[in-house]
């Protein structure tokens, strides 16, 4: 596509780039201080004074935050002393989404970024140092601080979620028995095919950390007599998963391997499955996607996948998947786009 962009906006919109994160943190700063949620709840304009009174904060720390704003048209001056909220700040207050992306950059992402120059030359996730020493995070993920593990969990089921009540219709065509559930996680999938189908049981395979996690979780849920446990990591070739599965699932699990891991799993899930296993891989496809403000999303986390989470991650093109799917000998039989939030793509895989 061709530039149109005057070069005094090209300028303008490098130096947006350049200062990036310090608008960032002032935006933390304007919402964790109750700023943004005051002048929401004042809707039609306040003054900079009421805010300083009532939230016992100073004329230069309110002023210096809202100047900074305004730039970022996050709030709007009505006078000299007086400001309302923007549709961006409404956005950047009150939307779900945003406010998931903005603690897990703020969290997870924000320290250990500053080593992506370093994580692309060597191949490995070198922002993962400022948490610990892990080969990758899933590894630690369960030692992580409680803050970070939660803005952590909140990005990671927000994104899958909202794509729960569609993935399960689709998945319970199927009228599956026993579903193997790859990377659950915390459990929160296996959880919801229980809710829905009375009779199904499922197994969750994944490191002992996660499973830990899901354990409890399970338990307190009473549902321990229908999901069962399966330790594994999916990087030792030596590791199998069993047999016996109607359906393997595997939702935003893919992606945080690189292509050849990927190959490797789905091989693995081959050697699983007999002719009638149905194989169900949910994915949000970064060329898939409806709208480019989640086009954006997904690139930022690859970057994440890169410095911080394993180092040789991204999030897949649809026809990169297709590929790799073929490769390991399975096949897609029918393709679910764009569910949910507009992110993923269901597909339906079987073996060759």
């Amino acid at each position: 596509m061709e530039e149109t962009i005057k070069a005094v906006d090209a300028k303008y919109d490098a130096q947006k780039l350049a200062f990036g994160p310090i608008y960032f943190h002032c935006i933390v700063a304007l919402r964790d201080l109750g700023i943004l949620e005051y002048i929401y709840k004042n809707r039609n304009g306040v003054s900079i004074k009421a805010i300083c009174s009532d939230l016992t904060l100073t004329d230069y720390g309110v002023r210096v935050l809202l100047e900074a704003a305004q730039i970022a048209e996050v709030v709007q001056y009505l006078d000299p002393d007086t400001v309302k909220l923007t549709k961006i700040g409404f956005y950047l207050l009150k939307d779900e989404l945003t406010n998931a992306n903005i603690n897990f950059v703020k969290d997870v992402c924000y320290n250990g970024t500053k080593y992506l120059t370093e994580s692309i030359k060597n191949g490995k996730p070198e922002g993962l140092k400022v948490f610990g020493k892990w080969d990758t995070v899933y590894e630690g993920l369960s030692q992580l601080p409680e803050e970070v593990k939660k803005s952590w969990f909140e990005f990671d089921h927000f994104y899958s979620d909202d794509a729960f009540p569609f993935a399960l219709d689709i998945l319970f065509e199927t009228k599956p028995k026993y579903i193997f559930d790859i990377g659950g996680n915390t459990g929160k999938w296996s959880l919801a095919c229980c809710q829905y189908d009375p009779e199904v049981k499922i197994k969750i395979l994944d490191l002992p950390g996660q499973l830990n996690v899901a354990r409890k979780n399970i338990e307190n849920h009473n549902f321990s007599h229908r999901i069962d446990f399966h330790q594994i990591n999916l990087l030792d070739t030596f590791q199998k998963i069993p047999q016996g599965a109607d359906v393997i699932w595997m939702s935003q699990f893919l992606d945080c391997f690189s292509n050849e891991e990927t190959v490797q799993i789905l091989r693995n899930v081959y050697q699983a499955a007999n002719e009638n296993t149905t194989i169900f891989i949910m994915e949000p496809f970064l060329d898939n996607q409806n709208y480019p403000a989640a086009e954006y999303c997904l690139a930022a986390t690859s970057l994440y996948f890169t410095a911080i989470a394993n180092g040789n991650s991204k999030m897949f093109n649809l026809q990169v998947m297709l590929e790799l799917i073929k490769e390991a000998g399975l096949y897609v039989e029918e393709e679910y786009p764009l569910i949910g939030h507009s992110f993923h793509t269901i597909l339906k895989c079987k073996k060759q």
